[in-house]
């Protein structure tokens, strides 16, 4: 599908007098946050503004105490419950502003309430890993989503990038690689297994 009736689709959702959340989904690398962030830009900051998942990862220091440091991404390394009460109060507009929190990959930490979602913006797009998951906490997300995008680029181009991304952000190539195919893989697995569900597939290029 091309990026132009993504756009498209985005607007009219935008346009429906109400706010809508548009959900993208994919396992790493698959572009979501980019794809998100293209939308997001060309609709206006009047119409659409991301809110990440990955604001809702656990802090180091929690997933050190509780043994899942080296398995950071998968889905119980994340605060799901404050996912789900973050997508009702954004459902729901009874707040002027509500301030979720954003991911920053250069201290691999979550900074709370750094991203302000006025009540006025009719448009969410929520990019994450699990939006489709229907296990354990994640069950709860049923419903709270209007539409939902599965991402699913090449696997060559989505390794690539999962890869190139690791080494920006401090790893050496090896160890870059050894993540991306093994953590990153198994956890893609689990995304994998609730394409079905999605309401579009896209490869946005």
């Amino acid at each position: 599908m091309a990026y132009e009736e993504l756009l498209a689709r985005a607007r009219a959702l935008a346009g429906t007098g109400q706010r809508r959340i548009l959900g993208l989904v994919g396992a790493p690398g698959a572009g979501k946050s980019t794809l998100a962030a293209r939308l997001a830009g060309d609709l206006g900051p009047r119409l659409a503004v991301v809110v990440p998942l990955d604001g809702y990862h656990y802090a180091n220091v929690v997933l050190e105490a509780l043994g899942r440091r080296e398995r950071k991404g998968a889905p119980d390394t994340f605060d799901a419950g404050g996912y789900v009460s973050l997508l009702r109060r954004l459902r729901s507009g009874e707040e002027d502003v509500v301030h979720a929190p954003e991911f920053r990959r250069e201290i691999e930490e979550p900074v709370g309430s750094a991203l302000p979602v006025p009540r006025e913006v009719p448009l969410v797009l929520t990019e994450g890993n699990y939006l489709l998951l229907r296990e354990g906490p994640w069950a709860a997300l049923e419903g709270l989503i209007d539409e939902t995008w599965y991402v699913q680029p090449a696997e060559e181009v989505r390794h690539g990038r999962l890869i190139a991304r690791h080494v920006a952000f401090g790893k050496d190539p090896a160890a870059a690689r050894a993540w991306a195919l093994g953590s990153d893989e198994a956890n893609a697995a689990v995304i994998a297994a609730g394409r079905d569900r999605a309401d579009r597939v896209v490869d946005p290029g």
